[in-house]
């Protein structure tokens, strides 16, 4: 397995409250449009009820063909993430990114990342489900 590499942008600002970092698997870093199992790269989003920054991507590739290599890379890579959009994703794959605590998904079609980012920004403001609202708890960062 090798390791993956990462982009991330340096803020300063300081940040306070609740922050999920949502990753899309997206070839551009405009469209969710990949398959989990086949993507390469995942663009990083940390959302708050009321702000969203792109804050960088990862490239991730597990060496050779074998398919619990490939998740154990992509799993590897997306620790530290409460959400990952994909166009899709199998059974044994979505099962353990939720034993991770990372809910998988599914986009409806090559959604644009922004526009869903923003839909997911509207559910945080109304009345998040239950399972959305431990995900948004998940990883609370006071600084």
């Amino acid at each position: 397995m090798t390791l993956p590499r990462r982009l991330t942008l340096v803020k300063t600002s300081v940040k306070r409250g609740f922050i999920m970092k949502v990753a899309f698997a997206s070839s551009d870093n405009h469209h969710i449009d990949q398959h989990f199992g086949w993507a390469e790269k995942f663009s990083l989003w940390e959302v708050r009820p009321n702000q969203a920054d792109f804050i960088g991507f990862i490239e991730v590739q597990a060496e050779g063909d074998d398919g619990e290599d490939k998740i154990k890379a992509r799993l590897a890579a997306l620790q530290g993430c409460a959400l990952v959009y994909v166009t899709q994703i199998g059974g044994p794959a979505a099962a353990k990114l939720v034993a991770h605590r990372i809910h998988p998904l599914k986009s409806k079609g090559e959604e644009n990342i922004p526009e869903v980012v923003e839909k997911l920004q509207q559910v945080l403001n109304n009345n998040p489900p239950p399972w959305l609202r431990k995900a948004l708890l998940k990883d609370e960062q006071t600084a």
